[in-house]
């Protein structure tokens, strides 16, 4: 029988690449607005994170996920992102 692929991502903070389950999906909609993607469904321009609250820290001190999304993220985000990663 054979093995499933595990599918890989990039986190944009630390450069690992980790099973899909190990990060945290951050998307820009078409419309601009910040979202957490838990399914990994919703459309448009995705970032990966590590789910690990260095990680988060990073991000927020480096701006990293600003840039690779484009958009200014609000404190509220990463505020959020910060109780799921907690779970």
């Amino acid at each position: 029988m054979k093995t499933r692929k595990i599918p890989l991502r990039t986190c944009v903070i630390t450069k690992e690449q980790l099973p899909k389950q190990e990060l945290l999906r951050i998307v820009r909609t078409k419309e601009g607005e910040i979202l957490v993607d838990e399914t990994g469904k919703i459309n448009g321009r995705g970032a990966y994170i590590k789910k690990d609250l260095e990680v988060l820290e990073k991000a927020r001190k480096s701006k990293a996920l600003e840039r690779k999304l484009e958009v200014k993220i609000d404190d509220s985000v990463y505020d959020e992102i910060k109780k799921i990663i907690e779970k």
